[in-house]
């Protein structure tokens, strides 16, 4: 059993390669051993983290998911703790698995309540898996109330009650712990998933996935490279960053900070709003221009931040001569309301020319033309939707960002939290992400990924009596 954890990266798997990998595994193996292997790993897990435990709820299901926690229930008791076990559901209808898991409970003694216990210390939550198509209907819904209403722990078998696997949307269980079994699903780790997740534990049940059969990736830490001596600030690429319109001139300043923070070797702000330059007496490195002065060819450029809607003019230069770029809030919105700049961003990928975009949901949901409802039901699909479209890698925004490339797995990021949900923050990813560019060559998924990391996880290690301000953020650097 292994703690998931954002210092390696994971592979991740869907519902219809899971159950492939189910049904070859059961092919081969002596009748019930994954349910077996499954209750035992769980019961494991349950007096790991709650060790003092005086009652146990095990509160199971209509199907399998209900016998993997049958048979956790019965090693338990066997193990001393006292244990209560209620039924959401027919046991005589339960699929063969679970039927016999029942008949061993009963055998072993097990004591079937109802209603479920007023206190408890930890509940295993194992009324749906990976199955659970629909919202919580029921007896299922009464029970997963009654867990929400309790003090104690909550460890979830596979996936929390309600939780869709594939996606992470859907209301039910929220779990302070969650043992996966024989995959790792996506849906825990993005959209709804992370928080109603806690601490995610894996157990493959001595199954190894075949290689080539995950769906994802759950993104490591990017690979430490120290600068060499003999290097200058040639060697780490110039960054534009082209926005700040009228009234916006601090997003693009933040994103220019962010991105001289990162390492780029010079950084010039290209503000569309000349007054934007009196908000740096502060960053003298910061170098102001006019963008239609610069070099584009030479420049990775992160566009957009601030842009309002004098970004639309520059677009059609910056599009057709930025060696890399970085498009972002109202650059990613004046693509989406105009087809021929469209066509322009479709362009840079036959000639060569790497583009991130950067978009939270509702931008996302306009280059789409669709709603973020539609876009968060599966961030997966929606991000490898607008790679595949634009020919770019996709950086989309929000718990568990997901970075999609055209004909490559997504990555979902592993860091980050909710102090990031304020103003800001989003231009200084896009700074990072375009240093990140201009001392790349050739792939952006690489470095687009190693940008969200870094991003996450300087939120992750804020000083918790220290406010995280997007200011703050970009001056941030990682220690070594």
């Amino acid at each position: 059993m292994l703690k998931v954890t954002a210092d390696r990266p994971w592979w991740l798997h869907d519902v219809a390669a899971t159950r492939r990998i189910e049904q070859q595994a059961a092919a081969t193996l002596p009748a019930h051993t994954l349910m077996q292997r499954a209750g035992l790993a769980t019961a494991r897990l349950a007096l790991a983290i709650a060790p003092h435990a005086r009652r146990i709820w095990v509160a199971c299901g209509p199907g399998n998911n209900g016998g993997d926690g049958l048979e956790a229930a019965v090693h338990l008791q066997h193990w001393g703790k006292s244990v209560a076990v209620t039924i959401a559901g027919d046991p005589d209808r339960f699929p063969p698995d679970a039927a016999a898991a029942w008949q061993k409970g009963r055998a072993a003694g097990l004591p079937l309540v109802s209603p479920p216990p007023a206190e408890w210390d930890l509940c295993i939550d194992a009324l749906l898996g990976i199955g659970a198509a629909r919202p919580l209907q029921g007896a299922v819904a009464d029970t997963a109330g009654r867990i929400a209403a309790g003090r104690g722990l909550v460890l979830a078998v596979d996936v929390p009650s309600g939780l869709a696997a594939d996606t992470g949307q859907g209301d039910g269980v929220r779990a302070d712990h969650t043992l996966c079994l024989l995959t790792l699903k996506p849906g825990l780790f993005t959209a709804r998933g992370r928080d109603a997740s806690g601490q995610v534990w894996f157990d493959d049940l001595q199954v190894p996935a075949p290689a080539g059969s995950a769906c994802a990736g759950l993104a490591g830490p990017p690979r430490r490279q120290a600068r060499p001596h003999a290097s200058h600030k040639g060697s780490y690429g110039d960054v534009a960053v082209v926005g700040g319109a009228p009234g916006m001139g601090g997003a693009a300043v933040l994103a220019a900070h962010a991105a001289l923070s990162a390492g780029a070797g010079r950084v010039f702000l290209c503000p569309l709003d000349e007054r934007a330059g009196a908000l740096v007496p502060g960053l003298p490195e910061l170098m102001v221009r006019d963008w239609g002065s610069l070099p584009l060819e030479t420049l990775a450029v992160a566009c957009g931040c601030g842009g309002g809607t004098a970004v639309a003019a520059a677009l059609p230069t910056v599009l057709a001569r930025a060696r890399s770029l970085v498009l972002d809030a109202d650059g990613l919105n004046a693509v989406a309301a105009d087809p021929a700049l469209q066509q322009e961003l479709c362009k840079r990928a036959a000639r060569g020319q790497p583009t991130v975009l950067s978009p939270h949901p509702l931008e996302a949901a306009r280059l789409l033309g669709a709603d973020t409802t539609r876009v968060q039901a599966d961030r997966l699909r929606s991000a490898g939707e607008l790679a595949q479209r634009f020919g770019c890698v996709v950086v989309l925004k929000g718990s568990g960002t997901v970075v999609a490339a055209p004909g490559a797995l997504p990555r979902i990021n592993p860091t980050g939290n909710a102090r990031l949900a304020t103003g800001g923050t989003g231009d200084v990813l896009a700074g990072m992400l375009a240093a990140g560019l201009a001392a790349a060559e050739g792939d952006a998924a690489q470095p687009a990924s190693a940008a969200v990391y870094r991003h996450g996880l300087l939120a992750d290690r804020w000083p918790a009596d220290r406010p995280l301000t997007a200011g703050a953020l970009a001056g941030a650097r990682l220690a070594p």
